[in-house]
C-alpha cells in the first residue's frame, strides 16, 4: 500500500462545515484546511479516511481535507518543512528523515503489522526466510517498505543480501513471478498475493509481520505544529482513528462509503477488493487503535542499521509520541 505507481493523480476536495472550536476556525470561522498526502492513487485500502469524511468525524473536529494523491510528492521533506502540517507514511521514512534533520513526529500508527511479503510459487520451497538463501528475488526497487520488509526477512533468516540476488523490476512483482523470471517477489501484503491467487497461481507468503514487528504506515506531523497547536494534532487524530474503528468493526459499510471516494470501485470485482479491505483490516487491528509500540520503532532502528540505511541510532523518543492518541 502506499506504494507510488505513477498511474493517476487525483485530488478530492470535500467541503465540510465550520466547528465551534475556535482553534480550527481562523477570524472569519472557516474551517482548517489540512492537505494531507498520502502516497498511492484512490483505493479500497483508505476506507478509514473516506469513513472519517463521510460520517463527519474531521468536520466534527473543525477540520476539512483535501487528499493529494500526487505520485511525485516528497511528503515528508513538506511536512519536515513545515510546508504541510500532516502526511500517510511509513516508519522507515520517519526514521530516514529525522536522520536528515527533518523535525517530523509520528502521532498515530495506522498499521500494526508491517504490510510486506515475500511470495513465491509453491514448487519454489520457500516456507521460511532461510529458504531465500541462492534465490533471485524481485522488487521495484533498493528502496521503499518492499524493499526494508525484505532484509527484515533476510535478517530473521540469518540472512543478508550477499546470499542472494536481489533483481530491481519496478512495480512488475505480479508478472515477473507468473513468468518465472523471479523466484520470488517482494510484495504488499495486501495486493500482488491477491492478485497471483486470482491467476490461479499457488503460492508460498512469507509475511515480515509474522516474524518482526516493525513500525509502519501512520499519521506523522512536525515539532512546530506540536509545539504551536497541539489541539489540532489530536483533533486530526481524532477524528481518523473514528473512521479506522468504524471500519474495522464494519467492514461492508465501509466498502460502500469508499465507492463515493474512488473511482470505477463500483465496477471493480467486489470480491477481490474486500478481499483487500479484509487483509488490510488484519493488519490494522489493535487492542488500542493508534498506539505506537516503542519496541517496534527499536526493531525499525535496527533494521535500517544493518541495512546501512542509518549510520547511527536515533533519540526514538523523538521519532514518536502517543500522546495524542486517546
Amino acid at each position: 500500500m502506499f506504494r507510488k505507481l505513477g498511474l493517476l493523480m487525483l485530488v478530492l476536495m470535500i467541503g465540510l462545515s465550520a466547528c465551534s472550536n475556535s482553534q480550527s476556525q481562523n477570524a472569519a470561522g472557516s474551517l482548517v484546511q489540512i492537505k494531507l498526502p498520502v502516497g498511492y492513487i484512490p483505493n479500497i485500502q483508505f476506507a478509514p479516511l473516506y469513513v472519517a469524511i463521510d460520517k463527519g468525524y474531521f468536520k466534527n473536529e473543525g477540520i476539512q481535507i483535501q487528499f493529494d494523491y500526487s505520485l511525485e510528492t516528497d511528503a515528508t521533506a513538506l511536512v519536515g518543512a513545515n510546508n504541510l502540517q500532516f502526511a500517510v507514511v511509513s516508519g522507515e521514512q520517519v526514521l530516514l528523515a529525522r536522520a536528515q534533520g527533518l523535525p517530523i513526529v509520528y502521532v498515530g500508527a495506522w498499521y500494526q503489522q508491517y504490510p510486506v511479503s515475500v511470495v513465491s510459487k509453491v514448487d519454489q520451497g520457500i516456507v521460511k526466510p532461510a529458504d531465500l538463501k541462492g534465490k533471485k528475488i524481485g522488487l521495484p526497487g533498493l528502496y521503499g517498505a518492499s524493499y526494508i520488509g525484505l532484509d527484515a526477512l533476510l535478517f530473521a533468516g540469518g540472512l543478508t543480501e550477499k546470499d542472494v540476488t536481489l533483481d530491481s523490476i519496478g512495480f512488475n512483482q505480479v508478472a515477473a513471478l507468473a513468468a518465472d523470471k523471479d523466484q520470488a517477489v517482494s510484495v504488499y501484503t495486501t495486493n500482488e498475493p491477491i492478485q497471483l491467487a486470482a491467476q490461479g497461481i499457488k503460492l508460498n507468503e512469507i509475511r515480515v509481520a509474522d516474524y518482526e514487528q516493525l513500525a509502519s504506515n501512520g499519521l506523522i506531523t512536525n515539532e512546530t505544529t506540536i509545539a504551536k497547536n497541539p489541539d489540532l494534532v489530536r483533533r486530526m487524530v481524532s477524528a481518523f482513528l473514528k473512521g479506522l474503528a468504524d471500519t474495522i468493526a464494519n467492514p461492508g459499510e465501509a466498502y460502500t462509503i469508499s465507492e463515493k471516494y474512488v473511482p470505477n470501485l463500483s465496477a471493480a470485482d467486489k470480491t477481490t477488493q474486500m478481499e483487500i479491505l479484509t487483509r488490510s483490516i488484519d493488519l490494522w487491528k489493535a487492542s488500542r487503535l493508534g498506539y505506537s509500540n516503542p519496541q517496534a520503532w527499536q526493531n525499525m532502528q535496527d533494521t535500517l542499521l544493518k541495512m546501512g540505511l542509518l549510520k547511527q541510532s536515533l533519540d526514538l523518543t523523538k521519532a514518536f509520541t502517543n500522546q495524542f492518541v486517546p
